[in-house]
């Protein structure tokens, strides 16, 4: 009889930050339904709200303290179990700091220059701050920290994850094999993407879509509906999938689509002689009973304070006994001494 114990689990880690009041419909079919079934799936899921990215940009700190809590418990209403997986702020982890120092000091300048998210931000006009330029550092160290085996990532992250790589590997080569696990993608091929209702031609962004563009998952029922049969169409009158020439049309059946698991074909076939009214109608209820129950827990959660702070600080807890034993040896490898208390 075997006394061996279980191999441990391998480790997936992901975060979003807090920059908006709410998450939105985009936030909610390209991550969190991802998130719920990775937790479902043979992995030790980790989940994180970003408070600390949030600091890029100018914000009055009122309302990002709101908005990490809000972000949170829209994370649990979405479907985050926090007996299931460890979600927790990631400012409570004083350790990513720490580490993202680490991080800075194994990445040449012009490598952090070349950065494409760096570079499209600046060219919008976004403060060029030394955060927002050392960004994927610590990005790269929210990752390490965990010894994260898979990294969950659209197409538009995977260079983040490749600096993260880099790091990695670099300091494996100059501290010693076994010092940081390197991460793999964990590529979300299937997740729709979500445009903007009034620009359905750019993604639907908390940050750059105007509030008529967004569903927001705290939107009331009569304010999605709203939204909705105001979304941006084309002159034509048939309901068919074509992403370059009937962007809004399209967005609604993924929208359609993402929600019921129906195929955007078969959708095709059943508005077949129908108008963009009788689409926009039935994605608009499709969304108000999507968005209602998961409004509703949200509530609940932000009604009690109590209960949040305490899944919160056990998630801190869970993340912290981690992220100890991953510096105190990241410490020793690169020389300095333990810490003293």
């Amino acid at each position: 009889m075997s006394t061996d114990a279980p191999a441990p689990l391998p480790r997936i880690l992901s975060g979003m930050q807090p920059t908006s009041d709410s998450l939105h419909l985009g936030n909610y079919i390209g991550a969190l339904v991802n998130w719920v079934t990775l937790q479902d799936k043979e992995f030790d899921a980790f989940y994180f709200v970003a408070n600390l990215h949030a600091l890029t940009v100018p914000t009055d700190p009122a309302v990002l303290r709101r908005r990490t809590r809000e972000t949170a418990a829209q994370f649990i209403a979405g479907g985050v179990d926090p007996k299931r997986s460890t979600l927790f702020l990631q400012s409570d982890i004083a350790e990513h700091a720490e580490l993202a120092w680490v991080c800075n000091c194994l990445t040449q300048f012009g490598e952090a220059s070349r950065m494409t998210q760096f570079k499209d931000k600046v060219a919008k006009g976004q403060n060029a701050n030394v955060g927002l330029f050392t960004y994927p550092m610590l990005m790269a160290a929210d990752i390490l920290m965990y010894d994260a085996a898979y990294v969950p990532v659209g197409e538009d992250q995977r260079q983040h994850l490749e600096i993260t790589r880099d790091v990695a590997e670099r300091f494996n080569t100059r501290f010693g094999e076994g010092g940081l696990v390197v991460p793999e993608p964990y590529i979300l091929k299937e997740s729709a993407k979500i445009m903007d209702l009034t620009d359905p031609e750019s993604k639907m962004s908390g940050t750059n879509s105007p509030d008529k563009g967004l569903l927001l998952l705290s939107d009331t029922d009569s304010r999605l509906r709203k939204k909705i049969m105001s979304a941006v169409t084309d002159a034509e009158a048939e309901v068919r999938y074509d992403s370059e020439a009937k962007a809004g049309v399209s967005n609604l059946l993924v929208i359609h689509s993402a929600l019921t698991g129906t195929r955007v074909e078969e959708l095709e076939r059943t508005y077949a002689g129908r108008g963009y009214g009788d689409l926009k109608k039935d994605v608009a209820e499709i969304v108000v009973s999507t968005v209602a129950p998961f409004r509703e827990r949200m509530a609940e959660l932000l009604d009690d304070p109590a209960e949040l702070d305490r899944i919160l600080a056990d998630g801190a807890g869970r993340a912290r006994e981690v992220a100890v034993v991953t510096m105190a040896r990241v410490r020793e490898m690169v020389g300095l001494p333990p810490r003293a208390v």
